[in-house]
């Protein structure tokens, strides 16, 4: 029940923080706090990195998991996998301004730059809901189209063009067409690949395999893993830093 804070040059812990009940994950907004979805809580919380302090507590679904943070911090997504719902939260105000009911399971989101549009993946219903922000509705629903689908992370490409869906139990990166939805290149990773992250450029796509403890490597120019790269046990989360 608490986020660690690592020092990124010495890679050690140099202090925690309390977190609420059960930290399932986070994202940072262009303030600084950072927003938390606390699972056994059926909360999101908000914390100051800084000093620790609690901003606030918003009630959302039940096993809250995925936060997103929309670019010019106005706007933050929770997935609640339980009640099959994307909450969405206001900022600063920090009060629900939409409730909306989406594939089931929801793991993860992603907004678009211009804050129009956000996406999320669901688990057990196998494929993608798209959200239109000024209706607050989905406006788009798509299959993956592989009955071993178990999709977690979502990414969008640099130029938005594009929807990278990491594809759990199928062992696949899927890469759709992030207007139509449509799949364009299913992509061969490691076993049950989870989290996903892109360079700076954008050519380059990371994937965890956590059943294999590898990162995959994808050129996404052509589409095709370029290198396997042997971690630890089950990897989940990644970041890049370059």
């Amino acid at each position: 029940n608490a986020i660690a804070v690592i020092d990124p040059v010495a890679l050690k812990v140099v202090r925690k923080f309390q977190s609420g009940s059960d930290p399932e994950a986070f994202a940072v907004h262009p303030d600084g706090n950072i927003y938390i979805s606390n699972e056994d809580d059926a909360k999101a919380s908000i914390y100051d990195p800084d000093d620790g302090r609690l901003i606030a507590e918003i009630q959302v679904g039940l096993e809250p998991e995925g936060v997103a943070v929309s670019e010019d911090g106005s706007m933050v997504a929770v997935t609640s996998e339980s009640t099959n719902m994307l909450h969405l939260i206001r900022v600063p105000e920090h009060d629900i301004a939409a409730n909306i009911l989406v594939g089931a399971r929801p793991r993860a989101a992603t907004f678009t730059r211009d804050g129009t549009r956000l996406y999320t993946s669901s688990e057990i219903g196998g494929g993608i809901s798209m959200i239109d922000l000024s209706s607050f509705k989905v406006v788009k629903q798509a299959s993956l189209g592989d009955d071993q689908a178990k999709p977690k992370d979502v990414l969008l490409s640099k130029d938005e063009n594009v929807l990278y869906v990491a594809g759990g139990r199928a062992d696949k990166i899927f890469v759709l067409d992030a207007d139509s939805l449509e799949v364009q290149e299913r992509i061969p990773v490691g076993k049950r690949t989870w989290g996903l992250a892109l360079d700076r450029a954008g050519d380059r796509l990371f994937t965890t395999d956590g059943v294999s403890g590898t990162v995959s490597v994808i050129d996404t120019a052509k589409n095709k893993v370029i290198e396997t790269i042997q971690v630890g046990k089950f990897p989940w989360g990644i970041v890049v830093d370059d």
